[in-house]
């Protein structure tokens, strides 16, 4: 089993890759954006040897991605998923769950309600739609960003059931 990890500044380098691997589902970084977001991550986790990572903001983020502020517009508190990619050698393991599940449970213990992220619905990402089904995020809303290059739908899972 692929053990999860924080990520540190020596994973800065693949990470970097991995993403830009995946650039038309992530969005490209270069070096110095991926330090200054690691820098404001409320969570970054990697799986094994960057088999996989997840990046994810609070509200309090210094961010201006229009998915985040999106959702800062809208929502006092949250956790947004701003990426998260699993290498394709290593895809059907479970390491994109194990590192929700991760998440959810550090949201939880800071007290959050919500963790909320965007898939693209043009392009298309019909296997992001399917695993986030999955997990129980539900759509909350829809935009056209980027000067209309990309669609997204944007997803909202609830970490506590409400009493």
């Amino acid at each position: 089993m692929t053990d999860l990890a924080s990520v540190s500044a020596g994973d800065e380098a693949d990470l970097l890759a991995l993403n830009n691997q995946h650039a038309v589902e992530l969005s490209w970084l270069d070096a110095a954006r991926l330090r200054h977001l690691l820098g404001q991550a409320f969570h970054a986790r990697r799986a094994g040897n960057v088999a996989a990572f997840l990046l994810a903001f609070d509200q309090d983020a210094d961010y201006d991605s229009p998915n985040y502020l999106w959702f800062r517009e809208r929502y006092p508190r949250f956790v947004y998923v701003d990426r998260i990619v699993v290498a394709p050698a290593m895809r059907k393991r479970g390491l994109a769950n194990r590192l929700y599940e991760d998440l959810f449970e550090a949201a939880i213990d800071a007290g959050h309600e919500r963790v909320v992220c965007e898939v693209n619905s043009n392009p298309p990402n019909p296997a992001s739609d399917a695993f986030h089904a999955a997990l129980g995020f539900v759509e909350v809303g829809q935009a056209s960003i980027h000067d209309g290059t990309k669609t997204v739908r944007y997803l909202a899972r609830p970490l506590v059931s409400a009493l």
